[in-house]
């Protein structure tokens, strides 16, 4: 086996990695509303989420082709280079889960990329135009209207169910949130599998497998990318999901159907042009809307506050890892560098998933009232129960008097009257 060849066995196997991030890191964006407000079991909403991030995966793909040639001179492209864009996103995806914030998998991957491409040869290798029309741009412009729109519908969902009883209006609002949360899952693969396929597309083309002329990734590029993602998001990213649902707002069913609606239409028209849009960014900017346009609602300002400074060194923190992973692996050279940065990647996969699990945020208590923090009030509920053994005592061969006590209902009935003479 040449070296390009395993450098594209391992470009290939770290891209569908981080579609298994992207996968349970953004499970949150389609179902955390959903199940905040519990129109959806928590498992039963990241089953349906994986199934149609599937099938969305399947829709389109433009989004690929811009990610494969709208944001850096595919001519300049070399196998490592990618490799190391890849480990900026997959570090930076795997870090914000840990804490809880719902940032950007798809600018975590973009700034990756263009780290790489900055570190290897330059500014001159990045197509400055197409990361500010067809990133930046979209980005900001998609999240205020997200939160715009949010916000109108809420207020209009809340003015034309006056006067109907709470009860009648929560449970019909929550039938709507099985099809506009559905809908949102569908719009989530339509645009984010596809950003991985550029990945691989990109690679292929670095390895001369496949035409610079192409204008769409080979099937079996497709399949395992929808296979990767909804592998993903069937795991659940739970501590996202929590975030979304509890931290930003408390959910209602009528807020979730506007945040879930409004979210599905905007990324759906963003897939349909182009645009590698952040999901994240739009859905958050949606449950904000939500909640500004609910009257009386608590919106958490602080818990918004960190997750847009995550979303503003998003590019730059992605950027730096993968231009230091290139460094690292064009430094060392050969099989080598390319062994030792996929070790690096996969231990340091291994030890934040090891923080994780200090305290667990799962199906069971991913909707525990929020106190201020992400684990907050969780610690108890992660540790598991203590066994409680009892040791018989020591008899000597006797067997021990056992004293029964009656259920107080049952001696409440047996016991005779206080003043009853006895005969």
């Amino acid at each position: 086996m040449n070296l390009e060849l395993l450098l594209l066995i391992i470009v290939v196997i770290t891209a569908l990695a981080f579609d298994f991030t992207n996968g349970f890191h953004d499970t949150g964006n389609a179902m955390a509303t959903s199940i905040a407000s519990g129109a959806l079991k928590p498992k039963v909403a990241v089953s349906l989420s994986a199934v149609l991030n599937l099938f969305g995966a399947f829709l389109s793909t433009a989004v690929a082709a811009t990610i494969a040639k709208d944001l850096v001179d595919g001519h300049l492209v070399t196998l490592d280079l990618v490799f190391a864009g890849l480990v900026g996103g997959i570090v930076w995806n795997l870090l914000t889960w840990l804490l809880g914030i719902p940032s950007s998998s798809s600018h975590a991957l973009i700034g990756g990329i263009v780290g790489a491409m900055i570190a290897a040869v330059g500014g001159h290798g990045v197509i400055w135009s197409g990361v500010v029309s067809r990133v930046a741009v979209p980005a900001v412009v998609a999240a205020v209207l997200a939160t715009l729109v949010g916000a109108v519908g809420t207020w209009q969902v809340y003015r034309v169910t006056r006067g109907v009883p709470q009860k009648r209006t929560d449970q019909a609002f929550r039938r709507g949130q099985i099809f506009s949360a559905s809908l949102v899952s569908l719009a989530h693969g339509t645009n984010d599998a596809q950003k991985t396929m550029g990945v691989i597309f990109l690679a292929l083309m670095s390895y001369g497998a496949v035409s610079h002329t192409a204008t769409m990734p080979p099937l079996w590029v497709i399949v395992s990318c929808a296979v990767a993602m909804a592998a993903g998001t069937y795991f659940g990213g739970w501590r996202i999901i929590r975030t979304m649902g509890k931290g930003i707002v408390e959910i209602k069913p009528p807020q979730g159907m506007a945040a879930e609606s409004s979210s599905a239409a905007i990324i759906l028209l963003s897939a349909h042009f182009g645009y590698a849009l952040s999901t994240t960014q739009v859905v958050t900017g949606s449950v904000l809307g939500s909640g500004v346009g609910k009257p009386g609602a608590e919106v958490r300002w602080g818990v918004a506050g960190r997750m847009a400074t995550a979303w503003l060194i998003t590019l730059p923190s992605a950027g730096s890892v993968g231009a230091l992973t290139y460094w690292l692996v064009h430094g060392i050279g050969g099989y080598l560098g390319a062994i030792v940065g996929f070790a690096l990647l996969a231990g340091t996969s291994f030890a934040i998933w090891l923080q994780s699990r200090k305290v667990r945020v799962d199906h069971t208590n991913v909707n525990h009232e929020w106190e201020g923090n992400l684990t907050a009030g969780l610690e108890s509920s992660s540790k598991p129960a203590a066994k409680v053994t009892a040791e018989a005592p020591q008899t000597n061969g006797h067997v021990p008097a056992v004293a029964v006590t009656p259920p107080v209902s049952l001696r409440a009935r047996v016991a005779p009257p206080q003043n009853a003479h006895l005969s």
